[in-house]
């Protein structure tokens, strides 16, 4: 049985059904995850944390597994001149969550923008970590980004694109 977490229970409170996904917490591979699931990588949306210059409140980036946060639209997209990925370190230090477990669910009170990348609005839901690895959910996209807030955007590229400013 799945512990009931925080983002769980957010999503409760506002009846927003979701479906728990457990896989061994050992991976860290998007690929891995989604092939252990037995779910397309497509639908496997990670959550990065970038950092505007000059900016104290980091911005959430959603994007899909196959593609790669373009850094460039990102800044473009929150209005700034330039944004970097935060390092893993700074990452957990700012989330309190562990790379691979870090969700935009699980970071809600900290009034942190979010931006979910544009290709998640043609599907019906999204697989997105619960807040610890180990541990997806499986949401409706369309509740997700009203409950969030989130700003939609055109934020990545194809991976195959090469671009030194993409993570």
């Amino acid at each position: 049985m799945v512990a009931k977490l925080n983002s769980m229970r957010f999503l409760e409170q506002y009846k927003v059904p979701y479906e728990a996904l457990e896989y061994p917490d050992t991976l860290h591979d998007a690929e891995e995850v989604a092939e252990a699931l037995g779910i397309p990588y497509f639908m496997i949306y990670k959550t990065l944390v970038a950092q505007p210059e000059g900016a104290d409140k980091p911005v959430l980036a959603l994007v899909a597994s196959d593609r790669r946060l373009d850094l460039k639209k990102l800044a473009a997209a929150a209005g700034v001149k330039k944004i970097r990925m935060a390092k893993h370190a700074d990452a957990e230090r700012l989330t309190g969550l562990k790379v691979g477990g870090i969700s935009a669910l699980a970071l809600r009170d900290k009034n942190w923008p979010i931006y979910l990348d544009q290709p998640a609005t043609t599907l019906e839901q999204i697989v997105m970590s619960a807040g610890q690895r180990g541990l997806q959910l499986r949401v409706p996209v369309v509740p997700l980004v009203n409950l969030l807030r989130t700003r939609i955007g055109d934020i990545s590229s194809d991976p195959d694109d090469q671009d030194d400013e993409t993570n």
